[in-house]
């Protein structure tokens, strides 16, 4: 386990946590992965029924710019398509700095996992 730990934080590093486009991928176990992924390729279905608190996002926007992006956020790969439900304000932290990609940790699912994520 520890050197599984040791393999993936070498990765990491690999892997731009800046926004800096990458295409090395790290791969988890349970079929998951974490890329880059365009913002514009993240479908996000429930942006509309949900918002985000101003100030948190500014406060993020703020240490990505510094420091990176620190946690990934989750994607979930339907058929190729990618939803995301989670990392709402690491998300438009993203956009308000204009970046065009973001750090993804993808897992795939089926269409009734997509349906228990709209629920």
């Amino acid at each position: 386990m520890y050197q599984h730990r040791k393999q993936r934080q070498s990765l990491c590093v690999r892997s731009a946590s800046n926004g800096a486009g990458s295409k090395v991928d790290e791969y988890l176990p349970g079929d998951r992965r974490v890329r880059e992924v365009k913002l514009t390729d993240i479908r996000r279905p429930l942006s509309r029924t949900r918002s985000n608190d101003p100030k948190k996002v500014q406060a993020l926007a703020e240490s990505i710019s510094e420091i990176g992006l620190q946690e990934p956020i989750d994607v979930l790969d339907v058929e190729g398509q990618l939803y995301g439900f989670s990392g709402c304000h690491r998300y438009e932290a993203h956009q308000v700095l204009g970046k065009e990609t973001i750090r993804c940790r993808i897992r795939k699912g089926s269409k009734t996992t997509l349906k228990m994520h709209m629920m």
